[in-house]
């Protein structure tokens, strides 16, 4: 009866070392995969506020229908640009007269406003250089008025961006750096636990690749699990941030969410294989004397 007592006490105890083992992971998983998606996101976050930068160009009156034309030809094929729009100085005389309630024609007897070509560029593109640059460049046309756009704004975006892109990637590393401390925690407690039956088939003539496969299925299967229900949990995530800030549209490149899920699912493998096999080491090179 102690004997049965005894099986019992020792299978709630492997059972229980499993579960661990595969919270743990799960967990780990779940938490660095969260940080992947918030990385990824946050550039797009930053795109899409890059994208809201417009340079505007006031063209004179004299300018010639012909001229603009060729003018917006040559901004579109500019592969910096992303999207060009002329505004007439009747659209934006409307426009301007709905920002302020009343129409400021009727006691000015005449439009002050100018024609202009708003600008908007690829964020991947979007810099200080780059802006400035052109912006010079249609400077130099003689039905250019002048050449509007908010550089403080752009070079104080462009500095933020590169600060949060740098502490995100920074945390990254620290977290994966976590996750492999933590799982190779857990699994070397595990075997731990094993570490007499090591020892006992290493006696009974078993080779040291022998004895480590099962371990190292065991922990495979155990990591497996654990990245399921991590990427379960990061699927969660993913459904509410795109319930909450559809702008980001999250699911417009399925291949960015993809990338983090395979990701911590590789990263899983590979830490619980690495792990798994020098864990076994350890136990497979010490004496028999050693082990208790």
């Amino acid at each position: 009866m102690s004997q049965l007592s005894e099986e019992k006490f020792n299978k709630r105890r492997l059972i229980s070392t499993y579960f661990s083992v595969v919270v743990s992971i799960s967990l780990v998983l779940f938490l660095t995969g969260i940080i992947g998606i918030l990385l990824v996101n946050s550039k797009k976050v930053a795109d899409h506020f890059k994208e809201q930068i417009v340079m505007t160009i006031y063209v004179k009156d004299a300018a010639k229908e012909i001229e603009l034309k060729q003018l917006q030809k040559t901004l579109r094929l500019n592969a910096a640009t992303k999207k060009v729009i002329y505004v007439s100085k009747t659209e934006a005389s409307k426009r301007h007269a709905n920002e302020i309630g009343e129409d400021f024609m009727e006691f000015l007897g005449y439009n002050p406003l100018l024609s202009s070509i708003n600008v908007y560029f690829k964020a991947s593109f979007l810099n200080p250089a780059v802006v400035s640059k052109l912006s010079k460049d249609i400077t130099l046309y003689s039905y250019v008025n002048e050449v509007v756009y908010d550089r403080p704004l752009l070079e104080l975006l462009d500095q933020n961006i590169k600060k949060i892109t740098f502490w995100m990637l920074l945390a990254s590393g620290i977290f994966i750096l976590v996750a492999v401390l933590l799982i190779n925690s857990s699994i070397r407690l595990s075997i731990y636990s094993k570490r007499m039956i090591i020892k006992t088939m290493q006696l009974v003539g078993a080779t040291k690749s022998f004895i480590r496969r099962p371990f190292i299925k065991t922990h495979l299967l155990m990591s497996t699990i654990g990245a399921i229900i991590a990427m379960l949990g990061m699927a969660l995530v993913l459904y509410e941030m795109e319930k909450r800030f559809p702008e980001l549209q999250i699911f417009e490149n399925p291949l960015e969410p993809a990338v983090v899920f395979a990701g911590v699912f590789l990263l899983g493998l590979g830490i619980t294989i690495i792990s798994t096999f020098f864990a076994t080491q350890r136990y497979l090179n010490l004496k028999s004397d050693a082990v208790n």
